[in-house]
């Protein structure tokens, strides 16, 4: 093998795909390289989708990420990869063609997990994609509707936000007790719930979406088997599934996404890393020092960060960098606004600093075993910084004198 692959590639045009061909060519890669994207469109911003391109009247060309010419790429865009011979090291594409590859990144991310039965043949959205977003955003501006979101995760949560905001009667149904609960905690989702409850949001807890009604376009769903709750526009928040199909023959090790070692390499089912195969964001599990088992970060920092690791260990085999971040992500619902670092999902306790929801803000640290794993504030970014450096810190400490 040679010290530098010569033809890179990536699959998948994401956040994590385009910055993983940037960091490339930063890095001083100057050979081919080509991007791979399943959608028509070139890397856009996918946050916004559940907020500002719902709302706005902007086009799609706002969310662009980058000028991709600045780059070089060969750009594949509409083309999906549909198997990988780890052996040939070649891409094959669902129109018959195939890429081959002596570097290749893994960023296809993760899809809008389906609804198990049948639909009915309009109003009901899943919001991962822009093509899904623009489905959604021409839906509510047709008029007041009845929108049911089910599921109380980030997006759900934005969505359902900015459906009221834009003057639609929002039902909330979500399967634990608040919104973002199982990530954020009893106090985090609490405060969140009365930000919905103060915008009109009718928020249903416990509550599982059983049913679709509707021929020509849905006009009910079922609730818990039994319940019926007229709903002219369906969004279906149920969580994200990784893009892995692809792999399924590859030798990889796939274990609720593609497993990587600490230096973004993939790693195969005998238990190695592969040398010449990295990943990057939402498709990838990996382990951290935080997480109590393999970690799932859907976040832009982790997109961005990760990527840059992985061009790096692509580049530079012989001396690999650990990805091991801190890792952040926000959120913008009814003006306030979330910021939040480490995993707070890992933790065993939470410490509330402050709670005041008459002036919107919030302060939460999350221990585990009585060490710091992560903070969220609200309309508190200042002491975000904080919080940041003393993870930080932690995780630059020696696995042993963590411990002690």
């Amino acid at each position: 093998m040679t010290e530098q692959p010569t033809r890179m590639v990536v699959v998948g045009a994401s956040l994590a795909g385009l910055n993983a061909a940037r960091a490339l060519r930063d890095q001083g890669h100057a050979g081919p390289i080509t991007l791979i994207g399943e959608e028509p469109h070139a890397p856009y911003d996918r946050p916004p989708l559940s907020k500002g391109f719902l709302v706005s009247g902007a086009d799609h060309t706002s969310l662009a990420l980058a000028d991709t010419a600045v780059l070089g790429l060969t750009e594949l865009y509409g083309r999906r990869a549909v198997h990988l011979d780890t052996g040939e090291h070649t891409v094959h594409l669902d129109d018959g063609g195939s890429v081959p590859y002596d570097g290749l990144v893994i960023a296809t991310g993760a899809g809008a997990r389906s609804w198990p039965g049948p639909l009915p043949a309009t109003g009901v959205h899943t919001l991962r994609t822009l093509d899904d977003a623009t489905a959604l955003r021409r839906d509510l501006g047709t008029g007041p509707r009845r929108v049911l979101v089910a599921g109380g995760g980030f997006i759900g949560s934005e969505a359902a936000a900015t459906g009221a905001e834009l003057g639609h009667d929002v039902t909330l149904a979500i399967r634990g007790p608040a919104p973002l609960h199982r990530v954020l905690g009893e106090d985090a989702a609490s405060f969140l719930s009365d930000l919905h409850h103060t915008a009109g949001v009718s928020v249903r807890p416990f509550t599982t979406l059983t049913g679709l009604q509707g021929g020509r376009r849905v006009t009910s769903v079922t609730l818990d088997g039994a319940c019926q709750v007229n709903a002219d526009t369906v969004l279906l928040a149920l969580g994200a599934v990784p893009h892995t199909d692809w792999l399924t023959a590859s030798g990889l090790r796939l274990d609720g996404g593609l497993v990587t070692d600490v230096h973004t390499r993939a790693v195969g089912t005998d238990g190695r890393p592969h040398p010449t195969i990295v990943a990057a964001g939402d498709v990838t599990r990996f382990p951290h020092p935080h997480a109590s088992g393999l970690l799932s970060l859907g976040h832009w920092s982790n997109a961005v960060e990760q990527a840059r690791i992985a061009a790096r260990t692509l580049l530079h085999p012989r001396a690999p960098s650990v990805y091991r971040p801190v890792a952040s992500f926000w959120s913008t619902q009814y003006g306030v606004r979330f910021r939040a670092v480490g995993l707070p999902r890992e933790a065993d306790e939470s410490v509330t600093r402050e709670y005041d929801i008459g002036r919107r803000r919030l302060n939460v640290a999350y221990c585990r075993d009585g060490r710091l794993v992560g903070a969220l504030t609200a309309n508190r970014a200042a002491h975000i910084a904080r919080y940041r450096e003393q993870l930080a810190r932690d995780l630059e400490t020696p696995v042993e004198a963590r411990s002690a």
